[in-house]
């Protein structure tokens, strides 16, 4: 079997593994699988979590205590509905989208899953909405899944915003082994200059952790902060 052959054999083992798991493990969500539908229909790409990763993002809110929440990249709200569900009542989750018709998908979303008043949206340019959360209380847990180009920005506010005891979580962070191509193009060279400065923060705690599923060959990064100074 050649390569290619091979590549899309344990792809298709790796999605029917996850197609069981969540089948076995993961209750029905008809808001989540309407998200995905929706979606689709307003031309947006499929590049959300998969639902058993978006039960990892929901069971890491739990796990945490996290009462306030700062997401990098909306899309159509599909990681923003799984992690907002698993917060008390008073609980805040605030999205950043810098593309105005792709918030408006999301609230959509958002909205049709009841979780609007758990759920704040802000639209625009990362760089200039993020001084705005300043003089915000800081942040329990961060989800960064945006532009990777900007990861090291991303992760600069992301430790500034949280506090000491802050669960950070950066996705999409093997990129099928490109990361240890020479030649790398910007989203990836984005991951790799934010992995490669974390051993030079004190301040954080990290590891990494490969995944393969119906998403492919990926993973998240796993931080703690223990202190923001």
């Amino acid at each position: 079997m050649n390569s290619s052959l091979q590549q899309i054999a344990f792809q298709q083992q790796w999605s029917n593994v996850d197609d069981y798991l969540e089948k076995v493990l993961l209750h029905p969500s008809p808001n989540l699988d309407k998200t995905l539908e929706y979606n689709t229909s307003q031309g947006l790409p499929a590049i959300d979590v998969s639902p058993l990763q978006g039960q990892f993002l929901h069971m890491m809110v739990q796990i945490s205590g996290a009462k306030r929440i700062l997401e990098f990249g909306t899309l159509g709200g599909y990681s923003s509905q799984c992690m907002a569900a698993a917060l008390p009542d008073d609980g805040l989750l605030i999205t950043l989208e810098k593309e105005p018709e792709v918030a408006k998908v999301a609230l959509h979303n958002i909205e049709r899953a009841q979780l609007d008043h758990k759920i704040r949206i802000i639209v625009g340019d990362a760089s200039k909405t993020l001084p705005t959360l300043a003089e915000e209380e800081p942040f329990d847990l961060i989800f960064i899944d945006a532009d990777k180009e900007s990861s090291l920005l991303y992760l600069d506010w992301s430790i500034r915003l949280g506090r000491p005891g802050s669960i950070i979580i950066i996705d999409n962070v093997i990129r099928e082994g490109a990361i240890l191509h020479e030649q790398r193009d910007k989203s990836t060279d984005g991951i790799c200059q934010a992995l490669e400065s974390m051993l030079k923060r004190p301040e954080i705690t990290v590891t990494a952790l490969q995944m393969v599923g119906k998403k492919g060959w990926d993973g998240f990064a796993l931080l703690r902060i223990n202190t923001n100074k």
